[in-house]
């Protein structure tokens, strides 16, 4: 989409969407130091901050498969200097890697309790939509033990967990500080929320204005278009890319 990174993915397992790329575009990220991605699946978040920074990145995803497919993407794309996946589970992680490493945080989260919507799908993508190898709570006690004092967390997560993500944000001691609704169109629900938190900050929260994704027309609006293939994007609004493994 940018800067002529490319992507490994497969129709088998969980591939990125919208609100994977537009965490990466909101995610505030330190020009250099350390940041780390959990749940990162195919590595698209890594991939895209690396357009941003020359942070070293660190990426946990717990399922072999997907772990695989985005080392190769690092691979493929140069960025094995900078960019490091880990088969990992974020639960145990902290242990592994130690309190307190990283600078920032970004993570796209399965949004789904374990016991609900339809689960009647393959594990690849019972694992990504839902609680199954941890809570909400799980991952953001993760990204507090993880991050440093005054580290930001950014999310992307639904609407309908907003209060679950703050009363747990508190509780592990992150302080909102941004957030943003993205809704489908205008006069519409939001069906996605970003939200970003520093460790051990202090109150106050700042509501950006909504983002908006489609015209009447059904075209994405110009904001939309230039978070998404930024403004070097080589592919026209609209098009996708062929899927492979």
């Amino acid at each position: 989409m940018t800067k002529e990174l490319q992507i490994i993915q497969s129709r088998e397992v969980f591939s990125f969407s919208m609100d994977a790329v537009l965490l990466a575009r909101f995610a505030s990220v330190p020009p250099r130091g350390k940041i780390v991605d959990l749940c990162t699946g195919n590595g698209v978040i890594p991939l895209l901050l690396s357009t941003r920074t020359r942070a070293s990145i660190d990426a946990v995803e717990i399922q072999p498969r997907l772990a695989n497919m985005a080392s190769r993407s690092v691979s493929f794309n140069k960025l094995d200097s900078q960019i490091r996946i880990i088969e990992s589970d974020l639960r145990t992680y902290p242990k592994e890697a130690g309190n307190g490493i990283y600078d920032a945080v970004t993570v796209n989260p399965p949004y789904m309790q374990a016991q609900s919507g339809d689960q009647n799908e393959n594990e690849h993508y019972a694992i990504a939509r839902h609680e199954i190898h941890c809570t909400l709570d799980n991952v953001v006690e993760a990204c507090a033990r993880l991050v440093r004092t005054g580290g930001k967390v950014s999310m992307v997560h639904r609407p309908n967990r907003l209060i679950d993500i703050m009363e747990s944000f508190r509780r592990w001691k992150l302080e909102p500080k941004r957030i943003r609704f993205v809704h489908p169109h205008a006069g519409a629900e939001a069906n996605m929320l970003l939200i970003e938190a520093i460790r051990d900050g202090k109150p106050f929260l700042k509501v950006l204005p909504p983002l908006i994704v489609y015209t009447k027309e059904r075209e994405y609006t110009e904001e939309l278009k230039l978070l998404y293939y930024g403004s070097d994007g080589i592919w026209a609004a609209g098009q996708t890319g062929g899927e492979s493994e």
